[in-house]
Formats: C-alpha cells, sequence, structure tokens
C-alpha cells in the first residue's frame, strides 16, 4: 500500500486546496488531520466545524458561495427556534443539523470524535482518511478588551471584530494526539500543512502533545502555503490577529511561525520578494499562483506541491 500523504487542515482555504489535491492523487493516500479546537454546542449539539467543512467540501455538498454548510440547505429549523425565543446566531442549515444530531447520539453512546467522523465521511463516499487531531476536548480561547470569548463567539457572534490581545488552547496540554494520527506522521510519504490560519487553525493541531515533535522528526518532506498573500488573508481573520499579536503580516510572518519543522514554504507570486528571507530561515522556497479562485487553480496549486514532492 502506498505511503500517505498527510495533511494539517483547518477552515475553509485548506478545504478548497485539499478539493484540488483529492482531484490529482488517489485519494485514498490523503490522511487529513482537522482542528476540532473550533467544536463547539449549539442547542445541545456536538459542532465540529472545520471537520465538517473538510468533508461537505470533498464530497462537493459544500455551498459555493460560503465554502462552509451544504448547499441548497434551508434554516426552517433554525427559525423556530428564534420563534421560541432562542438565540439562533450560529448558522446551522436544516440538513447540516442532521449531521449534529447523528454525531451527538453516537458521541453519547461512547464512539469517540474519530470513530464518529470515520462514519460520517464513510457515508459521503469520501475515499479519504478525516480525523480529528484529538478525540479529547481543545477549545481555542480568545482575550480581548471585553475579556476571554471562546471562538465561535469571537469569530460569528461578534464577527471577528474584536482586536485580540491572545489565544489559548484549553485542554490541550491534557490532550493526545488521535489513534493512527503520529503513525501516519511517521509513515507519511509527504505532509502538507494547508493554506490555513496558522493562529487558530494549524496552532491548536501543533499544540497538542506529540504531534510537533512528531513533524520535526518525520523523514516525510512537510511543505506549507502561505495563506497570507500580499499581506492580507484571502479568508478570515488571520491578517487581524497576526497584526494585533505583534507577528508580521506576511507570508515570511507564517514561515516563521514553522520554521522549526517545514522544510519547503510555497508562497504566492507576489510574495516572490520575500522568498530570500523565507529561505534564510532554512526552508527551501517555491514561488507560484496560490489563489485559488477555480477548480483548475485548486488543481494547478496541488499539482506544484505534488511535483515538488517528486523532486526531493
Amino acid at each position: 500500500m502506498s505511503k500517505p500523504i498527510v495533511a494539517l487542515a483547518g477552515g475553509v482555504g485548506a478545504a478548497r486546496f485539499l478539493e484540488g489535491l483529492a482531484r490529482v492523487i488517489d485519494p485514498a493516500r490523503l490522511w487529513i488531520i482537522g482542528n476540532t479546537a473550533d467544536d463547539t454546542e449549539m442547542h445541545g449539539l456536538h459542532i465540529s466545524p472545520d471537520l465538517d467543512t473538510v468533508a461537505y467540501t470533498l464530497a462537493g455538498l459544500a455551498n459555493p458561495q460560503h465554502g462552509w454548510g451544504l448547499k441548497g440547505d434551508t434554516f426552517h429549523c433554525l427559525e423556530a427556534l428564534r420563534k421560541l425565543g432562542v438565540e439562533a446566531w450560529f448558522q446551522l442549515g436544516d440538513r447540516d443539523f442532521a449531521t449534529h444530531l447523528y454525531r451527538t447520539a453516537r458521541l453519547r453512546q461512547g464512539a469517540t470524535l474519530t470513530q464518529v467522523t470515520a462514519e460520517l465521511t464513510a457515508a459521503w463516499g469520501l475515499a479519504c482518511k478525516l480525523a480529528p487531531m484529538t478525540d479529547q476536548p481543545v477549545r481555542t480561547l480568545v482575550k480581548t478588551r471585553r475579556g476571554v470569548l471562546d471562538f465561535q463567539t469571537y469569530f460569528v457572534r461578534r464577527r471577528a471584530r474584536d482586536t485580540v490581545l491572545g489565544v489559548t488552547f484549553h485542554g490541550a496540554p491534557q490532550s493526545r494526539p488521535a489513534a493512527g494520527l503520529l503513525q501516519a506522521i511517521r509513515q507519511a510519504a509527504a505532509i502538507i500543512v494547508c493554506p490555513s490560519n496558522p493562529i487558530i487553525s494549524i496552532g491548536p493541531i501543533l499544540a497538542v502533545p506529540g504531534i510537533r515533535e512528531a513533524l520535526r522528526k518525520s523523514a516525510a518532506p512537510v511543505a506549507a502555503i502561505s495563506p497570507i498573500v500580499g499581506g492580507r488573508a484571502l479568508k478570515g481573520p488571520a491578517a487581524r490577529m497576526m497584526k494585533s499579536l505583534g507577528m508580521r503580516v506576511s507570508a515570511l510572518g507564517v514561515a516563521e511561525l514553522y520554521r522549526d519543522f517545514v522544510d519547503v514554504f510555497i508562497l504566492d507570486q507576489v510574495d516572490a520578494g520575500q522568498a530570500g528571507k523565507v529561505e534564510a530561515l532554512g526552508m527551501r522556497v517555491v514561488v507560484t499562483d496560490t489563489i485559488m479562485t477555480s477548480m483548475a487553480k485548486k488543481k494547478a496549486l496541488a499539482r506544484a506541491a505534488v511535483g515538488l514532492w517528486n523532486m526531493l
């Protein structure tokens, strides 16, 4: 059996890249480690936004406008909850509710999040392996001038408008990598850090004890794609968070966060001028078009990554 290609993923940018990657390699080789620090409970249900975004996208079910949720979904249940006086600011579609109902019921029956995720991806016909970073609860907490906010309150309810003074991952020190995750990293043919927010999407994965060390020790080439292009995040609050936390808001700033375990850094053509400084961190640099505005561009970026691995 071919060695796996392991991807660290969180958010819409990662899902879009993986959509292209799953079309240029055998998807059965793809082993995706998903961020679960965004997980939350809403209306008594366990929600795993990043896992679902990746799964829905790879299954061809995602809402193409938002990148999250299900295309063509309706919101009758949410509207009914509002009429009952329930706060319903987190957008959950009617068919999306089915995912969370199933997940919550199985978790209450004693299944692990890894097991439930495998069941869901099998039901959606996915050949790849999608797994949470851990089966233990880890939650992103955002320090702001209003106090400490759970991630979904900061990101969805308050639309990421608060200045971020700090980020912590509650429960991470006590967590363990999900079953098979470290073995997949050890056996990988290649590892890719998707173009995700380095602080709140990739950061929680790296905070799970053992994962960052495994990446450092891996014999496989480790590549990362910058989510910052031209000093801006193409999706989400990464640029604002990096600025408020005193980091460089640039591809170089992202590379600095990964310098201890990434071998190759992929940045966009508009940031070609930063290549020398990234190389000074000890990484090989590849400059290409990283803006995925079409399926053709998603596949082209994936081919660039695969071609790179084949050369190393």
